[in-house]
C-alpha cells in the first residue's frame, strides 16, 4: 500500500464519520451535545462497530465509500453509539 493509499483511507474514514455521525444525530431527537470533532469521532467508532456487527450477525462487511451496505452499517452503528454516549453523558449536563 503506498502513502497516497493510506491517506486516502484515512480521508475516506473521516467522511464517512462524520456524515454517519450527523446523520444518526439528525435521527435521534434530542441534544446530544459535541461539536464536528465528536461527530467524526462518533461516526468512525460507530462505522467500526457497524461493521463488526454486520459481520457477526449478518455475515455483511463493510465495503468502500460507494457501497450502500457501508453507509446503512455505519450510521446503525453510529447511533448505537449515540445512545451509549448519550447515556453516558446524561448525568454530567446541567439544564
Amino acid at each position: 500500500m503506498t502513502d497516497w493509499e493510506v491517506v486516502m483511507g484515512i480521508i475516506s474514514w473521516i467522511i464517512l464519520g462524520l456524515v454517519a455521525g450527523a446523520i444518526a444525530k439528525l435521527i435521534l431527537p434530542g441534544k446530544q451535545g459535541g461539536g464536528w470533532i465528536i461527530t467524526i469521532i462518533l461516526g468512525i467508532v460507530g462505522a467500526l462497530l457497524g461493521g463488526f456487527l454486520g459481520s457477526a450477525l449478518f455475515n455483511v462487511e463493510l465495503g468502500d465509500l460507494g457501497d450502500f451496505r457501508t453507509w446503512v452499517l455505519s450510521i446503525v452503528g453510529a447511533i448505537i453509539v449515540l445512545l451509549i454516549y448519550g447515556f453516558a453523558t446524561r448525568g454530567s449536563r446541567r439544564g
